[in-house]
């Protein structure tokens, strides 16, 4: 039975309810960034120290014991207290003071970035001490980051089934299909279904569900989860791919890129503001929550 509270048991708590939240010690691997083994004998000290079993593993799948049950709320509430807590004792006579830690998807549009700059100049209106980090990051990283309390924020396109966040839309981004000179369809202004369906298209390993992309190619041979990656293979003329309309812009006046049926297989793409719903905010989050919801309003 645990006596005293240690670090040690603390950072074995936090791994517990991040193993819990991936549901399984396989898939908290990725978002640990540990090994297996590594997390099953992290699991194993804690059971050790608590002195009773706190989940089950096996052929069955991963399941908490009811005994894991309570230990999971209340080191849930435990840590809510812990960082009510923190944020309280640093909110010195009103002023706010600490960290924001903010993640923002790759390759956004400058109306984004100079939204993002209005909330940061709002803020900095505010009487406050407080250290800003901006973090370029992948969907899937930012998740991650997020998951492991990380980032306070992150701005992106996520797969919103973390059941762990809360997402509020802040804006839409367009996605058009593109080929570039040397590619058959760049010089055919209508091409038909059967000419589109001979396209060796970029696939997205992440970023969009395949039932929102209107051109469904069953040929695919490249892969890529960034913007670049994606445009050097539609600039190579052999692919056709999928990018965000102001990225690709550019591109498209200087003749190095042509939309594919322009307006026919473009979708929209909603990027939303994410946070960990169990990371209790303190005020210098909130503060500046409140300030990028009113830039983007």
């Amino acid at each position: 039975m645990l006596g005293q509270l240690h670090d040690v048991d603390l950072q074995l708590l936090r791994l517990f309810v991040g193993v819990v939240e991936c549901n399984g010690f396989s898939a908290a691997q990725g978002e640990l960034g540990l090994s297996q083994s590594s997390i099953s004998q992290q699991m194993a000290k804690l059971e050790t120290r608590l002195g009773y079993r706190v989940c089950n593993r096996g052929k069955a799948g991963f399941s908490l014991t009811p005994k894991g049950e309570r230990l999971l709320a209340a080191t849930r509430a435990l840590f809510q207290s812990i960082e009510a807590f923190r944020h309280e004792s640093n909110g010195v006579a009103g002023r706010l003071i600490g960290e924001v830690r903010l993640g923002l998807s790759e390759a956004v549009d400058h109306s984004v970035l100079q939204r993002v700059a209005d909330a940061i100049r709002r803020f900095r209106a505010r009487d406050e001490a407080v250290r800003i980090e901006l973090i370029s990051a992948m969907p899937g990283e930012m998740e991650r980051l997020l998951l492991q309390q990380r980032l306070d924020l992150a701005i992106g396109y996520f797969s919103q089934v973390q059941t762990a966040f809360d997402y509020r839309e802040l804006f839409h981004e367009t996605q058009h299909l593109y080929c570039a000179p040397g590619h058959p369809l760049f010089t055919d202004d209508a091409p038909d279904d059967a000419a589109l369906q001979a396209c060796d298209r970029v696939d997205h390993p992440y970023r969009f569900l395949r039932s929102d992309e209107p051109f469904q190619g069953q040929v695919c041979s490249a892969r890529s989860e960034q913007v670049e990656g994606t445009l050097a293979f539609i600039l190579s003329g052999r692919h056709v791919g999928y990018l965000p309309s102001h990225y690709a812009r550019q591109w498209v006046d200087r003749g190095l890129l042509r939309p594919v049926r322009e307006g026919g297989l473009s979708f929209e793409v909603a990027f939303h503001l994410a946070r960990h719903r169990a990371q209790v905010p303190g005020d210098a989050q909130k503060a500046f929550e409140e300030d990028l919801l009113a830039a983007f309003a």
